[in-house]
């Protein structure tokens, strides 16, 4: 029962602005942190190549390869189908896609590997590899032949090979520099992170290589990758991968998990290392939360089990692959690591699959929510965001086209990005 002598809502004159000044620290908190998904494209996949193998037409020789393998092992439809774990009525619609995006863009994100994928060569070897892969890359981004996003993978900051990190970055630098401009989608990756620390220091080495390299400030970007237990779960009981989140600066673009070496780390046997063991969904459902919001986009790991051999081993290994592919997406894991040409058919054909698949569904969904008629169902705005969401990824990757969207509802890709 309201006091005689107060009228309602008069509270509010007295009381917001004291609450407005008790919340302000948090609000400015929670804007600084959780700013929102990163604007514009993510690549569906990273492929990793050691550095002294990297030549500027690779992509294109990964995307002829991939091409002939299915040719030889899955030249139509229906072979298509049953090596990729498809449904048959789309096989035909995400074959012809697949090999269009194998023609023209193979490799969406490739990185230049110094770490696991290169070895330990000695520092004269290293520095002069880092040259001559940067000056490859150099010339492939002249002459327009790169992928659209590019970078390589360090050595790790633990003690051991710490100064190797450092120098193998700023010798690439300088090579990458000395033929242009640093390519736009350009980023590092940093392996092995065992603690928010080592993400601080990242962040500060940027900072110096930006200076000793006449960058821009804040040019220079890094993902981690999650493949130590320590980042899930420190001595202290948190999820330390949450704290390496925001202890980049706004550096960090993406956390990557790290299948093999993190389930080693936890002694599980090298027979069921696997990204479907219940040790990989916990990692990355830690991972999931700790980025949600901030902008710090996630990538699921790889398969080792290579489309390679006989025609059983192939197929065998495409319809893993696309399996695998298929459970990341619907986990919200839009990206992945690809080490074999001939993955990139299967991650492509997943990719493809899971877009088309739900392209009426969701399109339908999206055009209730904006009112053109679907009784009996009401979407959340949350949902709406999602739906929208959804539409854009497959729109980035090839998987449907605009023309498609807007005859299904109305939209085209602005209206689509300010829903999303």
């Amino acid at each position: 029962m309201t006091t005689p002598h107060r009228r309602p809502g008069h509270l509010l004159e007295t009381a917001g602005d004291e609450i407005d000044a008790l919340l302000g620290p948090a609000d400015r908190a929670l804007a600084e942190g959780y700013p929102g998904d990163r604007p514009g494209r993510q690549p569906v996949h990273t492929a990793y190549v050691p550095a002294d193998r990297y030549q500027p037409g690779l992509p294109a020789r990964w995307g002829s390869q991939a091409l002939d393998a299915l040719a030889e092992w899955a030249p139509d439809p229906a072979g298509f189908a049953a090596a990729m774990a498809l449904p048959p009525g789309l096989a035909a619609g995400v074959l012809l896609l697949v090999r269009a995006k194998l023609a023209a863009e193979p490799v969406e994100d490739l990185r230049l590997d110094f770490e696991d994928g290169y070895g330990d060569r000695g520092d004269e070897t290293e520095d002069a590899d880092a040259m001559l892969a940067a000056g490859a890359l150099a010339v492939a981004v002249a002459a327009g032949s790169a992928p659209p996003f590019t970078g390589l993978r360090c050595k790790s900051l633990e003690p051991a090979t710490r100064r190797r990190a450092i120098r193998t970055l700023d010798i690439f630098l300088a090579g990458l520099l000395t033929g242009g401009p640093l390519p736009p989608g350009f980023t590092v990756t940093l392996p092995k992170v065992t603690s928010a620390e080592q993400v601080g220091a990242m962040a500060h080495l940027c900072r110096w290589l930006e200076e000793e390299h006449g960058l821009a400030r804040r040019r220079l970007t890094f993902e981690i990758q999650v493949e130590t237990p320590q980042l899930i779960l420190g001595a202290d009981g948190t999820a330390v991968v949450a704290r390496c989140v925001h202890a980049a600066d706004g550096r960090l673009t993406g956390l990557h998990y790290g299948t093999y070496d993190y389930s080693a780390s936890l002694g599980i046997a090298a027979a069921y290392q696997s990204m479907e063991h219940p040790a990989a969904d916990h990692a990355r459902a830690v991972m999931q939360v700790a980025a949600a919001g901030t902008g710090v986009r996630l990538s699921d790991g790889s398969s080792s089990i290579l489309p390679d051999g006989s025609r059983e081993d192939v197929t065998a290994a495409w319809r893993l692959h696309s399996l695998l592919v298929r459970r990341s997406l619907e986990r919200g894991f839009y990206q992945g690591w690809d080490l074999h040409p001939a993955q990139l058919a299967s991650r492509y054909a997943a990719t493809y699959a899971f877009f088309r698949e739900g392209l009426a569904v969701t399109c339908a969904r999206l055009s209730s929510y904006l009112g053109s008629a679907r009784p009996g169902l009401l979407e959340e705005p949350a949902t709406a965001r999602a739906l929208a969401g959804y539409l854009a990824r497959g729109l980035d990757c090839g998987a449907i086209s605009p023309s498609e969207v807007a005859g299904l509802t109305g939209l085209d890709r602005s209206g689509l990005d300010a829903l999303a």
